[in-house]
C-alpha cells in the first residue's frame, strides 16, 4: 500500500468517525417520522439491492414499494396508483430506454404537468443511468430547442399540449407522449409501459442524476446537476424543520419539474405517502381535495399560497364553508419569496401550519421559517436547519455582524455540482452564493432584503426593490406588486412600481406613493406607479423583472 496510501486511508477512517455523530442525529430524525420500524429480512434485502443498483436517487422508489407495495402512491386525474405499480412502470420505462441504446449520462428531457408520467420517466431515466432533465412548461419552442441542443438531449418525454413548443427539437433515440387529453387516443408512454419489462433492471454502469433548470428570471436558464451524497443528512435536514410524517397524504401543487416540487415528491415517496397531483393549479379544487383524501400537506409557491388564501376566505361562509380542513398540518411553501403579509394571512386563515423553505437550486435550501418564526418575525426566511451553515459577507469577503446587510452564502451538503454549461456560483470558505442579499436578526432569523444584482442606486441612496415590494404587499387594497430600477437621467436610476390592485378596491398612484412615503425613507418611494391586471410569472411563482423591464422600455 505504501505511506501515502495508509495516510489516506487513515484520513478516510477519520473522516467517517467524525461523521458519525451527525449521521446519528439524522437517523433519529428520520425515523422520528415513523418510515421504518421492525421489517422483514427479505424487504430490508430489497431495499439494499436498490440502492447498490441505482444509487440514492434512483433507489428511491423501489426502496419505498419494499415497505409500502400496496399503499397509494399517487393520485392524479387519471386515478390512482400503488408504490408496487409506480415503480413496475418505471421498470418497463428503463427497460425500454436501454433497449433503445440509451447510454449511462445521456440526458432525457421531460417536459410535463404534475401526473404520473413524471415520475414514470423520471426514475426509468434514473434506473437507466440516465440523466433526468426537466424543462419548465412555460418554455416557448426556441427556448426549448436551444435548452436541449446545449443539453444534448437524446430521448424526450412530454404532454401532448407541449407538441409544437418540442417539434423542432432532436431526440434520435425516440419521443414519448406522456399525456393525451383524449383517453380513447393511443398512450405513447402508457404503451410503452403496457408492453414493457415490469422487472428491475440490470445496475448501471453510473448512477442517474437530475439536471433541474434554473429559474430564468434574470436571463437563460441553466442546468444544474446535483449528485446526492450518500448520507441521511440532507433527508433528515428538510426533517429537522418540517413535521412530515411518514405513510400521510401530501398535495403537491407546485410544479415537479421544479427543485421544490421534485423534491418533495421524492421525499414524500420516500415517506412512503401519498402524493395528489393536478394537471393544472386550480385553489377551490385544491382545498376540495385537501378535504376529501384528509391531506396532511400542502406543497405550494408563494402565489399559489395566496389564491388559497382568498379561495378559502371568498367561500367560507358558501359550500366551502362545509369543507374539512382540519387534516391540514403543513403548508410548505418555497420558491420565491413568502411576503409577512401573506404569512400571516394564511395562519389566520388555516391555522399555524404554514413553513417556508428558503434557498436557490444551486444551493438547495438555506433556512427553514417555522410557524412560530413567522409570527414572531413576519417577513423572516427562518433559521438554518440541521447541518446547515448559513453566514453573511460583506463585498470584500469578510463576515458581517448580525443585523448588517451583506451577501448570503451556504453550505447545505446538496449544492450542485457546477453548470452544465460550464461555471459555478462563487464560493467562499466553502459556502456558496445564493445570489441574494440579506442579515440576520438579534435571534439568528434569516432576512433577504432582496436579488444582489437588483439593488439601484437612486440620487446616491441604494435601494433593494424586495424591501418596497413587500411593503407594498401589505396594503389592504394590493394583491401583488413588484418594482424594478430603470434609467433616471437626474438621479442615474429611479424605481418604477407595478401593482395589481385587489378585486373590489381602487387605489391611485398617489396613494401608492403616500403609503411608501410614511413607511420607508423618502429615496425609496417609486416615482412611477404603473397598474397591471396581473405580473408575469414562471410556474415556480417568480416574478418575470426582465418582462416588465422589457415592456416599459419598448
Amino acid at each position: 500500500m505504501g505511506v501515502a496510501g495508509l495516510a489516506a486511508g487513515v484520513q478516510g477512517v477519520a473522516r467517517l468517525l467524525s461523521r458519525l455523530p451527525l449521521e446519528g442525529r439524522a437517523l433519529y430524525t428520520i425515523l422520528a417520522t415513523g418510515v421504518a420500524g421492525p421489517e422483514r429480512p427479505d424487504r430490508l434485502l430489497a431495499v439494499y439491492r436498490a440502492f447498490e443498483r441505482y444509487g440514492p436517487m434512483g433507489a428511491a422508489l423501489p426502496a419505498a414499494a419494499a415497505h409500502n407495495g400496496a399503499r397509494l402512491a399517487v393520485v392524479d386525474e387519471r386515478g390512482a396508483l400503488t408504490f408496487d405499480e409506480l415503480d413496475r412502470r418505471s421498470n418497463a420505462v428503463a427497460n425500454a430506454l436501454r433497449a433503445r441504446r440509451l447510454h449511462p449520462g445521456a440526458p432525457v428531457a421531460i417536459l410535463c404537468r404534475n401526473h404520473r408520467g413524471v415520475f414514470d420517466a423520471a426514475f426509468g431515466v434514473l434506473k437507466a443511468g440516465g440523466r433526468a432533465l426537466f424543462l419548465n412548461t412555460d418554455f416557448a419552442a426556441p427556448q426549448a430547442r436551444e435548452v436541449c441542443s446545449r443539453e444534448g438531449v437524446q430521448m424526450i418525454v412530454y404532454d401532448e399540449e407541449f407538441a409544437g413548443v418540442v417539434a423542432a427539437v432532436d431526440a434520435p433515440r425516440g419521443r414519448f407522449v406522456a399525456w393525451q387529453d383524449d383517453r380513447s387516443a393511443e398512450q405513447p408512454l402508457e404503451s410503452l409501459i403496457a408492453t414493457g419489462n415490469p422487472e428491475p433492471p440490470p445496475a448501471p454502469t453510473r448512477p442517474g442524476d437530475v439536471v433541474i433548470l434554473t429559474s430564468g428570471t434574470t436571463g437563460a436558464p441553466k442546468g444544474a446537476t446535483r449528485s446526492v451524497p450518500r448520507s441521511l443528512v440532507p433527508i433528515a435536514a428538510v426533517l429537522s424543520r418540517i413535521p412530515f410524517r411518514a405513510r400521510e397524504v401530501t398535495f403537491v401543487a407546485s410544479p415537479v419539474h421544479h427543485a421544490w416540487g421534485f423534491g418533495m415528491s421524492a421525499l414524500g415517496l420516500g415517506l412512503g405517502s401519498t402524493l395528489l397531483l393536478r394537471r393544472r393549479f386550480d385553489p377551490d379544487a385544491t382545498l376540495v381535495a385537501v378535504s376529501e383524501h384528509r391531506a396532511t400537506g400542502l406543497v405550494v409557491v408563494p402565489v399559489m399560497l395566496s389564491r388559497l388564501v382568498d379561495a378559502a376566505t371568498r367561500c367560507a361562509g358558501g359550500e366551502g364553508g362545509r369543507l374539512d380542513l382540519s387534516s391540514l398540518r403543513i403548508i410548505a411553501s418555497s420558491g420565491s419569496q413568502l411576503p409577512a403579509s401573506l404569512a400571516t394571512r394564511a395562519m389566520d386563515v388555516f391555522g399555524d401550519v404554514v413553513y417556508n423553505l428558503y434557498g436557490s437550486t444551486e444551493v438547495a435550501w438555506a433556512t427553514i421559517a417555522t410557524p412560530r418564526d413567522l409570527r414572531d418575525a413576519p417577513g423572516t426566511a427562518g433559521r438554518p436547519p440541521l447541518a446547515t451553515t448559513v453566514r453573511i459577507y460583506d463585498d470584500d469577503g469578510r463576515p458581517v455582524p448580525p443585523g448588517a446587510t451583506g451577501r448570503i452564502f451556504v453550505a447545505s451538503g446538496l449544492e450542485f455540482g457546477g453548470y452544465t454549461g460550464g461555471g459555478s456560483k462563487e464560493v467562499i470558505d466553502g459556502l456558496m452564493a445564493t445570489g441574494d442579499v440579506g442579515h440576520f436578526d438579534g435571534e439568528g432569523r434569516l432576512f433577504v432584503d432582496g436579488r444582489d444584482d437588483e439593488m439601484i442606486v437612486s440620487g446616491g441612496e441604494n435601494v433593494f426593490p424586495a424591501e418596497v415590494e413587500e411593503l407594498l404587499s401589505s396594503h389592504p387594497a394590493v394583491a401583488e406588486a413588484a418594482a424594478v430600477g430603470v434609467d433616471d437621467e437626474e438621479f442615474g436610476q429611479r424605481l418604477r412600481a407595478f401593482v395589481v390592485v385587489r378585486p373590489g378596491f381602487s387605489l391611485s398612484a398617489e396613494e401608492v406613493k403616500d403609503h411608501v412615503r410614511a413607511n420607508l425613507a423618502r429615496y425609496k418611494v417609486p416615482r412611477d406607479v404603473v397598474f397591471v391586471e396581473a405580473l408575469p410569472r414562471n410556474p415556480s411563482g417568480k416574478v418575470l423583472k426582465r418582462e416588465l423591464a422589457a415592456a416599459e422600455a419598448g
